[in-house]
């Protein structure tokens, strides 16, 4: 068994590939630094991440693969499975080796769990499109928590920025321990070294609202329940396309 320990970041994974193909040997498990290596080891290695030995790699993939399956790549990535470095690391073996394009060949279950998980993620985006509710600050800033199950907050913050692009305003991943902040010009990533009630609970109290937020949630709340039909409520059907793991951050759904 070979085993390869890096960093655990992308640019560390494409660096573990370029250094692969360098030894001539390829691992059959990557870990962590520092992570306890398993029984029965023939060998192992340490790879530094580098960044031209990343680019060389990445620019090697832009010739083989389409812009889409470049996404895939980068999108999957950010699932982050504990499988999915070795995963991708055999799905870039193969593009690389293969004299043909692997993309859409889903008979290798490799390109098939790839595929999939790049749905998952992908869903998870748009379920954070729909589901981020701001709040007004007192300082006039809009915050917003979240606790998506993958990592997809930079894949979201494009839209917001486009969409609220006159509004100041937080995103936050509760989950993860940053997020982003935009100023009206540019957005910049940020990690709010804090314990404070909203970096727990995700909403903010009264005194840190600003005056008419109060009554801005109430109004929604108001306007949610009016819309709804009764004789049609459907349960089951409500939590399928609102998944209950988002109600805590949903203003209509607090009491």
């Amino acid at each position: 068994m070979i085993v390869f320990r890096y960093d655990k970041t992308f640019e560390g994974l494409l660096t573990v590939v370029f250094d692969a193909y360098y030894r001539r040997t390829f691992p059959d498990v990557l870990l962590a630094e520092g992570e306890p290596l398993p029984l029965f080891v023939d060998d192992s290695f340490t790879v530094i991440a580098d960044e031209e030995k990343s680019n060389r790699v990445w620019a090697g993939l832009q010739k083989k693969l389409s812009t889409s399956a470049l996404s895939c790549i980068t999108t999957c990535w950010l699932s982050e499975l504990p499988y999915i470095d070795m995963l991708l690391f055999r799905y870039i073996r193969k593009a690389i080796d293969s004299r043909q394009s692997i993309e859409v060949n889903f008979a290798d279950p490799d390109v098939l769990e790839l595929a999939q998980i790049w749905k998952k993620v992908c869903a998870e985006r748009r379920r954070m499109l729909q589901f981020v509710r701001f709040q007004k600050a007192a300082d006039g800033t809009f915050f917003a928590a979240f606790e998506p199950m993958y990592n997809v907050l930079a894949l979201a913050i494009p839209h917001f920025k486009d969409r609220f692009s006159d509004q100041k305003w937080i995103i936050y991943d509760l989950k993860r321990s940053y997020g982003y902040y935009y100023d009206l010009n540019t957005v910049e990533e940020i990690t709010l070294e804090t314990e404070a009630a909203h970096l727990v609970s995700g909403m903010l109290d009264e005194t840190q609202m600003a005056e008419d937020e109060k009554l801005f949630q109430e109004m929604w709340k108001t306007y949610f329940k009016s819309i709804a039909i009764k004789e049609r409520i459907n349960p089951k059907l409500h939590k399928q396309n609102m998944p209950v793991r988002y109600w805590k951050h949903l203003t209509e759904k607090q009491l």
